[in-house]
């Protein structure tokens, strides 16, 4: 969807942006942008990081415009979300595009369907990472509700310092948390763990789990974790929206910045951090995620909505079949 929004106006935003200094004398605050169908009134801040540049050219734009562009020459567009949690993006969607199938949380569908013809019950999720499932063992030892799980995504960088701030943060929270630090987190030091303060790392003993990479599906589903440290990359937001676990959020690039502003103000499941990392926000908002009930009863209820469009017969999981009977018929005339 954001894509398409980016096709319709990106031109204009490049204009807008005329020079730098819109990018940081809070002209991305102020500017609101009140009519794009389906959508409530939302900040350029808030748009997708792509249509921020002065450079029409900008590899980035002109990509997410061709892509865009695709989008109208497609048959059908399958989108990894449910009807419930966007449900006016989606009738703006569905105006415009003969065909829509969503079939998310795509993770839930899975499990269910893998429920249906496996008793195991577990689908493997959809990391293409090597994962350490020594952490779920960690976390059965841990109260339910205590545990903060920190994690921002395959693609989003730290500095060393925003990674110290983020730690100290963690520690000053006061709740026991598991994190995980992908070995790249922050570029040219080698394995990211490595990275962390000495002092750190001892304050935090016994108190901490560390991982290069999780089950993120199973952590979050986990009834130790309480809240979701998090850089609102969307498969991270649908599954911890799936999940029904509240977020403290740090967007970095890209739609990110769209999926806090719903996490947080549209949801109410989210508490945004700023932009500038200082770990005594971190801690607060973690302190704060992690008793508002506000916060947990809407996660909750959004779980239950969740888990009804991808259990048998909702909304996500009909979609599938109706696709999969689409493509057979397709192919047999083919």
């Amino acid at each position: 969807y954001f894509k398409r929004v980016k096709s319709v106006f990106a031109s204009s935003f490049v204009h807008a942006f005329a020079d730098e200094s819109c990018l940081t004398n809070g002209h991305l605050g102020r500017t609101i942008i009140g009519w794009i169908p389906g959508m409530l009134p939302i900040s350029l801040g808030d748009i997708c990081s792509f249509v921020r540049t002065t450079d029409p050219d900008d590899f980035g734009l002109r990509f997410s415009m061709v892509e865009a562009n695709g989008c109208t020459k497609a048959d059908a567009l399958i989108l990894n979300t449910f009807d419930d949690l966007e449900a006016d993006v989606l009738a703006a969607l569905r105006a415009e595009y003969p065909r829509i199938y969503t079939v998310g949380p795509l993770g839930s569908l899975l499990n269910h369907h893998q429920r249906d013809d496996d008793a195991s019950g577990s689908a493997g999720g959809l990391s293409l990472w090597k994962q350490d499932s020594e952490c779920l063992a960690w976390l059965d030892t841990q109260q339910p509700g205590s545990i903060v799980y920190a994690n921002f995504g395959s693609l989003t960088v730290l500095s060393a310092d925003q990674l110290a701030e983020f730690a100290w943060g963690l520690a000053a929270s006061g709740h026991p948390f598991l994190w995980s630090i992908r070995d790249n987190l922050v570029p040219g030091t080698g394995a990211g763990m490595s990275s962390l303060p000495p002092e750190f790392v001892a304050a935090t003993a016994g108190r901490c789990c560390l991982t290069a990479w999780c089950p993120q599906d199973q952590v979050l589903g986990h009834p130790a974790v309480g809240c979701f440290l998090t850089h609102n990359g969307w498969n991270s937001t649908c599954e911890s929206v799936a999940a029904g676990v509240p977020m403290v959020c740090w967007p970095v690039f890209a739609d990110q910045y769209t999926n806090c502003k719903y996490a947080c103000e549209v949801w109410g499941v989210g508490l945004r951090l700023d932009d500038e990392v200082r770990r005594e926000q971190v801690a607060s908002h973690v302190r704060h995620a992690m008793k508002a009930k506000d916060m947990q009863e809407g996660a909750a209820g959004w779980k239950v909505k969740a888990e009804e469009a991808a259990a048998p017969g909702g909304m996500s999981w009909e979609n599938l079949r109706s696709m999969v009977r689409e493509l057979g018929s397709v192919n047999a005339e083919a």
